[in-house]
């Protein structure tokens, strides 16, 4: 009796029949040196989070630079501020509305570079502000396109990632964040704040550029009924040597007997509601721990402390830390699996980029669209609430109570792992998919 998905840890795991695995010799024909154009695609696409992760922290230095301002126009108040740190998480969640709409209209690449045009409009606003409402506008946009390719990139990296790799490369839309964040922090010790804004167009132009070359992903095609597309698709993410009609077939066959729009008496099946409330709930307590308000106003958090070193430093040393964290997340989810490093792990190594990648995986493909884009939206609606309150409450209570409510949702989250969360490591999506349609020991048991 073959294991459920969440005790399975052996390559033999299989939920539907299907053609043996390949030979060790087939598999290396397909392994990662032979992965690089995927490695590619994925470059290009999670250049948009880097875009995000940038625009994300961008208050955390210039909140105390406007507060400091001279000209009256640009002059923050503590209430203002807060609006300032926390409209971003408005527009984020917008752009997590419209991804429900684009993904599976545009689909994932288009829909990515889609998000390039307010993202450049935000920075150039900011960078030419002159006054407070252009500040917020141009955090606005900023904020939906972040929302856009925080909904769409995990999306079509895991659907145009091999299983054996899928792991490593759904962590890169995070590790991209954190990346863009340090990028941020870093460069805030030497430009002023319009020159920051200035920087944050350099990724989006270089996104637009690789995206151009890259394909759609396969599934979109084939679930519009590109098939002959698809296919080239497949055989380019692949390679040339790679054998992939039998992948191809396999994508094929998912997709037909998925080809209709869910219809809401179907969303509220198990094999459709389960999965789509695993991946809202993870969205949601991620957000709740309170990495978002953090981030956003972390040189400031740091400049109501006693710590010894400047603000800034201390914020640029944060952002090393996570992106060092996340590149260890990256090189061992495939190794370790998704679940122990949520559960062994702190928030830049787990919780950070293994519930965007958890996302992707467990959605199924025919709500995967919208499904995402509803978790994106759950999202960042949750971090508006706390963004905007986090400095009232600091005022009046101190850091101490925020603070202790992020470690009792840290709690909470460590016992919706165990009973809750399938390990997904080594599975291919229609695998994953076929478990949720068994209902094989249901997971929320």
């Amino acid at each position: 009796m073959q294991e459920p998905l969440l005790g399975a840890e052996g390559p033999d795991y299989d939920t539907f029949p299907e053609k043996p695995p390949p030979l060790p010799g087939d598999r290396a024909r397909v392994g990662t040196l032979q992965n690089k154009r995927v490695f590619l695609a994925t470059f290009a696409a999670v250049l948009g989070n880097f875009s995000f992760g940038y625009a994300l922290v961008y208050t955390s230095p210039v909140i105390p630079a406007l507060e400091r301002s001279l000209d009256p126009d640009l002059h923050l108040t503590k209430s203002q501020a807060s609006w300032f740190g926390s409209v971003f998480t408005l527009g984020a969640a917008a752009g997590g509305l419209s991804a429900m709409i684009l993904n599976d209209l545009l689909g994932r690449k288009l829909s990515i570079m889609f998000s390039a045009v307010p993202s450049a409009a935000g920075y150039a606003l900011m960078a030419g502000a002159h006054g407070l409402w252009m500040l917020l506008l141009g955090r606005t946009l900023t904020g939906f396109a972040g929302g856009l390719t925080a909904a769409c990139i995990p999306v079509y990296v895991s659907e145009i990632a091999p299983p054996g790799v899928r792991g490593a490369l759904g962590a890169t839309p995070q590790l991209m964040a954190v990346f863009g964040s340090l990028s941020l922090y870093a460069l805030g010790l030497l430009l002023p704040w319009r020159w920051l804004a200035v920087a944050g167009e350099a990724p989006v132009l270089v996104m637009i550029l690789l995206l151009s070359f890259m394909p759609n992903s396969p599934r979109f095609l084939l679930s519009r009924g590109r098939d002959e597309e698809a296919l080239r698709a497949l055989a380019w993410l692949r390679g040339t040597d790679a054998d992939v009609h039998w992948e191809f077939e396999q994508i094929q066959d998912n997709v037909r007997r998925q080809s209709s729009r869910v219809s809401w008496a179907e969303a509220r099946a198990p094999h459709m509601c389960r999965p789509i409330a695993v991946a809202l709930l993870m969205r949601l307590l991620q957000q709740l721990t309170g990495i978002t308000p953090i981030l956003v106003y972390l040189q400031s958090i740091f400049d109501s402390t006693a710590v010894l070193l400047p603000p800034k430093d201390d914020a640029a040393i944060v952002g090393a830390v996570r992106l060092l964290s996340v590149l260890i997340a990256a090189l061992t989810m495939d190794l370790a699996g998704r679940k122990m490093l949520l559960f062994v792990s702190g928030y830049a190594m787990g919780w950070g980029p293994i519930t965007w990648l958890l996302m992707s995986e467990v959605l199924p493909l025919r709500a995967r669209g919208v499904a995402s884009g509803l978790c994106v939206l759950a999202s960042w609606l949750t971090a508006f609430v706390l963004t905007k309150s986090f400095l009232p409450v600091v005022s009046t209570f101190g850091l101490q109570v925020p603070f202790f409510f992020f470690a009792a949702i840290c709690l909470v989250s460590l016992v919706f792992t165990g009973c809750c969360v399938p390990e997904t490591k080594g599975r291919s999506l229609e695998q994953i998919e076929s478990f949720f349609r068994t209902g094989r020991r249901s997971f929320l048991r």
